[in-house]
C-alpha cells in the first residue's frame, strides 16, 4: 500500500462511522482478551479477600500461583463477559472519540489541540463505561478465588436476583472518577507521542504501537488507587473472609447482598485494612496488563481503520 492509501487514510476515515465502529469492536476484544491473565492477578491483589497471590512478588509469581492452584484455564474465568461487554463499548468509544476529535480541532493535529485530545476522550469515557461496567462486574466476581458461579451468566443472574440491577451500576461513578483522568492522560499521551514519532499523521504500526504502550501505562500507574476502590465495590469481598474454609466463604459469599455502598464506604475499609499501600495494589499488574494491552489496541485500531478506509476508497 503506498502514499495512495495513506492519503485516504488521513482523509477519509475522520467521517466513515462503520470504519471507527468495526475497528473499535477489533480493538476492544484484543485489549481486554489478549493479557486477560494479569488482570485476574490484578483483581485478586487488589479485593479485600485475602488470597496466596498477594504475597507473591511479582504478578508472574502471582498467575503461576493460580495456574499451579486452580488450573490453567482459572486465569480466563470472566473472558466471556468482557468480550461481550468490550466489543460494543469500544466500538462507540473510538466512534465518538474521532468524531469529537475532529470537531473540537477541525481536523487539525499538533500539541496545541491536547485539551481537544483530553476532552474528546472524556466523552467517549462516559458512553464506554455506561456499557461495560456490568461486564465488569461479572468479570471481576468470576475472577475471584473460590468464585461459587459456574458461568458469567449464572454468575449475572445470581448477582442480579440477589442485589438488583443497582449491583451492576455500584462502581459506575468511580469507574469514571477512575476513566475519565485515565482517558483524558491516555488520549493526550497518545496523540503527544503520536506527534512525536509520527508527526505526519500516517500509518505507521510502530509509532502506534510504542505511543499506545507509554500513554496506557502511564495513565494505569497514575489511577491505580481508584482501581482500587472499584475492585471493592465490583466484588463486595469480606475483609475478614476466610478462603481456607471453602464452605463457609462460599456460603457467605451467596448469602451476602452488599458490603460496600459506595466511594467512601470502600475507601474507608481499605485504608483501615491496609493503611495507604492498600490504594497501590495491583499496580504492577496493572501496567503489565495495561502496557501491551493499549499497544495491541491502538495497532488494531490503526490498521483496521487504514484498511477499511483503502477498501472504502478503492470501492466507491
Amino acid at each position: 500500500m503506498g502514499g495512495g492509501g495513506e492519503d485516504e487514510y488521513e482523509s477519509l476515515p475522520t467521517h466513515s462511522v462503520p470504519v471507527h465502529l468495526t475497528a473499535g469492536a477489533l480493538a476492544g476484544a484484543v485489549e481486554h482478551c489478549v493479557m486477560f491473565p494479569f488482570d485476574s492477578v490484578k483483581t485478586r491483589m487488589q479485593s479485600l479477600c485475602p488470597c496466596p497471590e498477594t504475597k507473591c512478588p511479582t504478578p508472574v509469581h502471582s498467575l503461576m500461583s493460580i495456574v499451579k492452584r486452580e488450573g490453567w484455564l482459572r486465569p480466563l474465568r470472566g473472558v466471556n463477559a468482557v468480550a461481550a461487554g468490550s466489543m460494543p463499548a469500544h466500538a462507540l468509544y473510538f466512534t465518538v472519540y474521532e468524531k469529537m476529535k475532529g470537531y473540537l480541532t477541525g481536523n487539525s493535529a499538533g500539541h496545541s489541540n491536547t485539551l481537544a485530545y483530553g476532552a474528546s476522550g472524556v466523552v467517549a469515557t462516559l458512553i464506554h463505561d455506561a456499557i461495560m461496567n456490568p461486564a465488569e462486574v461479572v468479570k471481576q466476581r468470576m475472577q475471584m478465588a473460590f468464585s461459587p458461579y459456574g458461568s458469567s451468566l449464572e454468575c449475572a443472574r445470581c448477582v442480579y436476583n440477589r442485589e438488583g440491577v443497582a449491583a451492576f451500576y455500584r462502581s459506575y461513578t468511580t469507574q469514571l472518577a477512575m476513566n475519565v483522568p485515565f482517558q483524558a492522560i491516555h488520549f493526550m499521551s497518545y496523540e503527544f507521542w503520536q506527534h512525536v514519532l509520527n508527526p505526519e499523521h500516517k500509518y505507521d504500526p510502530k509509532s502506534h504501537l510504542i505511543a499506545g504502550g507509554l500513554a496506557g501505562g502511564l495513565a494505569a500507574a497514575l489511577t491505580t488507587p481508584m482501581d482500587c476502590v472499584k475492585t471493592v465495590l465490583n466484588t463486595q469481598q469480606a475483609a475478614e473472609a476466610d478462603p481456607a474454609n471453602r464452605r463457609i466463604f462460599l456460603q457467605n459469599e451467596l448469602q451476602a447482598r452488599y458490603r460496600y455502598r459506595g466511594i467512601s464506604d470502600a475507601v474507608r475499609t481499605i485504608y483501615s485494612q491496609r493503611g495507604l499501600s492498600g490504594f497501590s495494589c495491583g499496580l504492577q499488574a496493572r501496567v503489565i496488563f495495561q502496557v501491551p494491552a493499549t499497544a495491541l489496541s491502538w495497532s488494531v485500531y490503526e490498521l483496521f481503520k487504514f484498511m477499511l478506509s483503502f477498501e472504502g476508497g478503492h470501492s466507491s
